[in-house]
Protein backbone atom coordinates (compact mmCIF):
# COMPACT_ATOMS: atom_id res chain seq x y z
CA UNK A 1 0.00 0.00 0.00
CA UNK A 2 1.20 3.60 -0.76
CA UNK A 3 2.34 5.32 2.12
CA UNK A 4 0.38 8.23 3.20
CA UNK A 5 1.76 11.55 3.22
CA UNK A 6 0.27 13.73 6.54
CA UNK A 7 0.67 17.37 6.11
CA UNK A 8 2.92 18.77 8.96
CA UNK A 9 2.92 22.63 10.10
CA UNK A 10 5.65 24.19 9.79
CA UNK A 11 8.19 24.57 12.32
CA UNK A 12 8.97 28.15 13.24
CA UNK A 13 11.78 29.75 15.36
CA UNK A 14 11.06 30.33 18.57
CA UNK A 15 13.70 32.60 18.42
CA UNK A 16 14.72 35.40 16.04
CA UNK A 17 18.78 34.83 14.72
CA UNK A 18 21.22 36.72 16.46
CA UNK A 19 22.08 39.01 13.89
CA UNK A 20 17.93 39.96 13.64
CA UNK A 21 17.58 40.56 16.85
CA UNK A 22 17.49 44.56 18.33
CA UNK A 23 20.15 45.42 20.66
CA UNK A 24 18.64 46.17 24.24
CA UNK A 25 19.18 49.45 25.76
CA UNK A 26 20.55 49.91 28.73
CA UNK A 27 18.55 51.52 31.58
CA UNK A 28 21.52 54.89 31.08
CA UNK A 29 20.44 54.83 27.22
CA UNK A 30 16.78 55.14 27.76
CA UNK A 31 17.10 57.73 30.53
CA UNK A 32 19.75 59.77 28.10
CA UNK A 33 16.82 59.70 24.92
CA UNK A 34 14.31 60.46 27.88
CA UNK A 35 16.77 63.73 28.70
CA UNK A 36 17.80 65.03 24.85
CA UNK A 37 13.73 64.66 24.34
CA UNK A 38 12.95 66.62 26.78
CA UNK A 39 15.27 69.01 26.28
CA UNK A 40 13.95 69.49 22.71
CA UNK A 41 10.63 69.83 23.55
CA UNK A 42 11.80 72.37 26.18
CA UNK A 43 13.84 74.22 23.57
CA UNK A 44 10.85 74.49 21.16
CA UNK A 45 8.64 75.51 23.81
CA UNK A 46 10.88 78.51 24.28
CA UNK A 47 11.61 79.39 20.84
CA UNK A 48 8.01 79.56 20.03
CA UNK A 49 6.23 81.43 23.26
CA UNK A 50 6.76 84.87 21.94
CA UNK A 51 5.07 84.08 18.90
CA UNK A 52 2.67 82.67 20.85
CA UNK A 53 2.41 85.75 23.29
CA UNK A 54 1.42 87.85 20.44
CA UNK A 55 -0.86 85.79 19.04
CA UNK A 56 -2.51 86.00 22.24
CA UNK A 57 -2.07 89.55 23.14
CA UNK A 58 -3.27 90.38 19.07
CA UNK A 59 -7.24 88.66 20.23
CA UNK A 60 -6.86 89.92 23.90
CA UNK A 61 -9.60 92.80 24.33
CA UNK A 62 -7.28 96.12 24.51
CA UNK A 63 -4.16 94.11 25.44
CA UNK A 64 -1.48 95.31 26.96
CA UNK A 65 2.48 94.44 27.68
CA UNK A 66 2.52 96.06 31.18
CA UNK A 67 0.82 93.30 33.03
CA UNK A 68 3.32 90.19 31.85
CA UNK A 69 2.26 87.43 29.48
CA UNK A 70 -0.88 85.81 29.99
CA UNK A 71 -1.79 82.24 28.33
CA UNK A 72 -5.44 82.59 29.25
CA UNK A 73 -7.99 84.74 27.57
CA UNK A 74 -11.23 85.28 28.65
CA UNK A 75 -13.33 87.28 25.78
CA UNK A 76 -11.18 86.76 22.62
CA UNK A 77 -11.98 89.00 19.51
CA UNK A 78 -10.81 90.25 16.07
CA UNK A 79 -11.54 93.54 16.75
CA UNK A 80 -7.70 94.63 16.35
CA UNK A 81 -7.32 92.97 13.38
CA UNK A 82 -10.41 95.12 11.87
CA UNK A 83 -8.34 98.04 13.29
CA UNK A 84 -5.53 97.64 11.63
CA UNK A 85 -7.25 96.83 8.22
CA UNK A 86 -8.92 100.23 8.95
CA UNK A 87 -6.47 101.95 10.19
CA UNK A 88 -3.73 101.52 7.03
CA UNK A 89 -4.24 100.35 3.21
CA UNK A 90 -2.57 96.85 4.45
CA UNK A 91 -3.24 95.01 1.53
CA UNK A 92 -1.45 97.58 -0.46
CA UNK A 93 1.58 97.45 2.32
CA UNK A 94 2.14 93.72 1.91
CA UNK A 95 1.44 93.99 -1.79
CA UNK A 96 4.59 96.08 -1.67
CA UNK A 97 6.51 94.24 0.56
CA UNK A 98 5.59 90.86 -0.98
CA UNK A 99 6.92 92.15 -4.72
CA UNK A 100 9.93 93.92 -3.13
CA UNK A 101 10.68 90.84 -1.60
CA UNK A 102 10.25 88.42 -4.53
CA UNK A 103 12.12 90.61 -6.64
CA UNK A 104 15.16 91.45 -4.57
CA UNK A 105 15.27 87.62 -4.11
CA UNK A 106 15.69 86.86 -7.76
CA UNK A 107 17.58 89.30 -8.05
CA UNK A 108 20.45 87.96 -5.30
CA UNK A 109 19.78 84.24 -6.71
CA UNK A 110 20.79 85.48 -10.27
CA UNK A 111 23.81 87.94 -9.10
CA UNK A 112 24.67 85.21 -6.53
CA UNK A 113 24.93 82.40 -9.11
CA UNK A 114 26.63 84.11 -11.49
CA UNK A 115 29.11 84.96 -9.59
CA UNK A 116 30.06 82.32 -7.97
CA UNK A 117 29.92 80.72 -11.27
CA UNK A 118 32.66 82.61 -12.36
CA UNK A 119 34.56 82.31 -9.06
CA UNK A 120 34.51 79.25 -8.95
CA UNK A 121 34.79 77.95 -12.33
CA UNK A 122 36.96 80.93 -14.09
CA UNK A 123 40.23 82.10 -13.44
CA UNK A 124 41.80 85.71 -14.04
CA UNK A 125 44.35 87.62 -12.43
CA UNK A 126 43.39 89.27 -9.09
CA UNK A 127 40.49 86.39 -8.11
CA UNK A 128 41.14 85.73 -4.66
CA UNK A 129 41.49 89.56 -3.52
CA UNK A 130 38.42 90.29 -5.16
CA UNK A 131 36.24 87.77 -3.56
CA UNK A 132 38.20 88.62 -0.26
CA UNK A 133 36.95 92.05 -0.75
CA UNK A 134 33.25 90.91 -1.30
CA UNK A 135 33.89 89.05 1.75
CA UNK A 136 34.98 92.56 3.80
CA UNK A 137 31.91 93.97 2.62
CA UNK A 138 29.97 91.69 5.12
CA UNK A 139 31.68 93.07 8.07
CA UNK A 140 29.94 96.88 6.83
CA UNK A 141 26.89 97.26 8.79
CA UNK A 142 24.10 98.85 6.63
CA UNK A 143 24.31 101.79 9.13
CA UNK A 144 27.43 102.61 7.79
CA UNK A 145 26.37 102.73 4.36
CA UNK A 146 22.88 104.58 4.22
CA UNK A 147 24.00 108.09 3.58
CA UNK A 148 26.38 107.12 0.93
CA UNK A 149 23.60 105.44 -0.79
CA UNK A 150 21.02 107.77 0.26
CA UNK A 151 23.22 110.52 -1.55
CA UNK A 152 23.55 108.31 -4.78
CA UNK A 153 19.80 107.99 -4.63
CA UNK A 154 19.32 111.41 -4.75
CA UNK A 155 21.67 112.49 -7.20
CA UNK A 156 19.73 110.21 -9.89
CA UNK A 157 16.17 111.33 -8.38
CA UNK A 158 15.28 107.52 -7.43
CA UNK A 159 14.53 108.33 -3.90
CA UNK A 160 10.87 107.65 -2.84
CA UNK A 161 11.05 104.87 -5.88
CA UNK A 162 10.79 100.91 -5.69
CA UNK A 163 14.23 100.75 -7.34
CA UNK A 164 15.48 103.14 -4.55
CA UNK A 165 14.03 100.13 -2.10
CA UNK A 166 15.75 97.52 -4.33
CA UNK A 167 18.89 99.09 -4.72
CA UNK A 168 20.43 98.10 -1.66
CA UNK A 169 19.54 94.50 -2.67
CA UNK A 170 20.10 93.68 -5.64
CA UNK A 171 23.67 91.33 -4.92
CA UNK A 172 24.60 89.88 -1.58
CA UNK A 173 28.08 88.80 -0.57
CA UNK A 174 26.82 86.29 1.40
CA UNK A 175 24.79 85.12 -1.45
CA UNK A 176 28.05 85.06 -3.75
CA UNK A 177 29.96 83.15 -0.36
CA UNK A 178 27.23 80.97 -0.59
CA UNK A 179 26.72 80.15 -3.94
CA UNK A 180 30.45 79.57 -4.65
CA UNK A 181 30.71 76.99 -1.96
CA UNK A 182 27.89 74.93 -3.22
CA UNK A 183 29.57 75.43 -6.55
CA UNK A 184 32.83 74.69 -5.82
CA UNK A 185 31.32 70.95 -4.48
CA UNK A 186 30.17 70.17 -8.29
CA UNK A 187 32.57 67.50 -9.46
CA UNK A 188 34.91 69.36 -12.58
CA UNK A 189 34.62 66.39 -14.52
CA UNK A 190 30.42 67.43 -15.29
CA UNK A 191 32.00 70.35 -17.13
CA UNK A 192 35.12 68.76 -18.87
CA UNK A 193 32.52 66.48 -20.26
CA UNK A 194 30.32 69.13 -21.24
CA UNK A 195 33.33 70.98 -22.81
CA UNK A 196 34.27 67.83 -24.96
CA UNK A 197 30.74 67.91 -26.23
CA UNK A 198 30.70 71.27 -27.16
CA UNK A 199 29.22 73.03 -24.39
CA UNK A 200 30.50 76.74 -23.43
CA UNK A 201 30.35 78.27 -20.09
CA UNK A 202 26.49 79.42 -20.69
CA UNK A 203 25.64 75.90 -21.14
CA UNK A 204 27.56 74.47 -18.74
CA UNK A 205 25.86 77.25 -16.08
CA UNK A 206 22.29 76.65 -17.40
CA UNK A 207 22.42 72.92 -17.53
CA UNK A 208 24.88 71.45 -15.07
CA UNK A 209 25.26 73.85 -12.51
CA UNK A 210 22.44 75.57 -11.40
CA UNK A 211 20.50 71.86 -11.22
CA UNK A 212 22.98 70.57 -8.76
CA UNK A 213 23.18 73.62 -6.53
CA UNK A 214 19.41 74.07 -6.36
CA UNK A 215 19.25 73.52 -2.01
CA UNK A 216 21.63 76.49 -1.58
CA UNK A 217 19.38 78.46 -4.44
CA UNK A 218 16.48 77.82 -2.22
CA UNK A 219 18.62 78.42 0.98
CA UNK A 220 19.69 82.03 -0.42
CA UNK A 221 16.33 82.85 -1.31
CA UNK A 222 14.49 82.31 2.05
CA UNK A 223 17.26 84.63 3.70
CA UNK A 224 17.02 87.15 0.93
CA UNK A 225 13.31 87.11 1.26
CA UNK A 226 13.67 87.53 5.04
CA UNK A 227 15.97 90.67 4.59
CA UNK A 228 13.89 92.17 2.14
CA UNK A 229 10.46 92.01 4.16
CA UNK A 230 12.06 92.78 7.62
CA UNK A 231 13.39 95.55 6.19
CA UNK A 232 12.83 98.53 7.67
CA UNK A 233 15.85 101.54 8.02
CA UNK A 234 16.12 101.66 4.62
CA UNK A 235 12.78 102.40 3.60
CA UNK A 236 12.04 104.67 6.06
CA UNK A 237 15.48 106.57 5.16
CA UNK A 238 14.26 106.71 1.11
CA UNK A 239 9.83 106.39 1.31
CA UNK A 240 8.08 109.00 1.81
CA UNK A 241 4.96 108.07 -0.12
CA UNK A 242 2.27 106.39 1.90
CA UNK A 243 1.68 104.18 -1.10
CA UNK A 244 5.15 102.99 -1.24
CA UNK A 245 5.38 102.05 2.78
CA UNK A 246 6.32 98.54 3.04
CA UNK A 247 5.19 96.49 6.06
CA UNK A 248 7.92 97.43 8.55
CA UNK A 249 7.25 100.76 8.34
CA UNK A 250 3.92 100.91 8.01
CA UNK A 251 3.57 98.87 11.71
CA UNK A 252 5.95 101.35 12.96
CA UNK A 253 3.13 103.93 12.58
CA UNK A 254 0.82 101.92 15.09
CA UNK A 255 2.64 102.98 17.56
CA UNK A 256 1.39 106.45 19.12
CA UNK A 257 4.11 109.09 20.60
CA UNK A 258 1.88 108.76 24.07
CA UNK A 259 -0.17 105.67 23.89
CA UNK A 260 -0.09 102.29 21.83
CA UNK A 261 -2.91 100.02 21.17
CA UNK A 262 -0.84 97.14 21.23
CA UNK A 263 -3.50 94.57 20.74
CA UNK A 264 -3.13 96.01 17.07
CA UNK A 265 0.72 96.40 17.04
CA UNK A 266 0.42 92.74 17.80
CA UNK A 267 -1.80 91.85 15.10
CA UNK A 268 0.30 93.55 12.63
CA UNK A 269 3.41 91.74 13.78
CA UNK A 270 1.48 88.63 13.35
CA UNK A 271 0.38 89.38 9.65
CA UNK A 272 4.35 90.01 9.32
CA UNK A 273 5.64 87.05 10.63
CA UNK A 274 3.05 84.20 8.74
CA UNK A 275 4.74 84.89 5.45
CA UNK A 276 7.89 84.22 6.64
CA UNK A 277 6.73 81.27 8.50
CA UNK A 278 5.11 79.83 5.27
CA UNK A 279 8.04 80.46 3.50
CA UNK A 280 9.94 78.37 5.64
CA UNK A 281 7.79 75.86 6.33
CA UNK A 282 8.27 75.22 2.21
CA UNK A 283 11.67 74.98 2.13
CA UNK A 284 12.70 73.77 5.35
CA UNK A 285 13.80 71.07 3.46
CA UNK A 286 15.99 72.77 0.86
CA UNK A 287 17.37 74.79 3.49
CA UNK A 288 19.13 71.82 5.42
CA UNK A 289 20.26 69.85 2.64
CA UNK A 290 22.13 73.51 1.15
CA UNK A 291 23.69 74.19 5.14
CA UNK A 292 25.01 70.28 4.20
CA UNK A 293 26.08 70.72 1.18
CA UNK A 294 28.08 74.44 1.96
CA UNK A 295 29.75 73.60 5.12
CA UNK A 296 27.97 76.43 6.78
CA UNK A 297 26.45 75.78 10.56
Amino acid sequence: MPETLVPTAPVTPTTAPTSLRRPRRSAGQILGRIALYASVVVGAVIMLFPFLWTVITSITPSGSLSGGPSLIVEDPTLDAYRTLMVSMPVWRIIANSFGVAVVATLLQMVTGSMAAYGFSRLRFKGKNIVFAAYLATLMIPLQVLVVPLFIQMTRLNLNDTYFALLAPSIASAFGIFLLRQAVDGVPRELDEAATLDGAGHLRIFGLIVLPLVKPALATLAVFAFMGSWNSFLWPLVVIRSPELMTLPLGLSTLQGQFTTQWDVVMAGSVVSILPIAIVYMFAQRHIIAGMSHTGLK
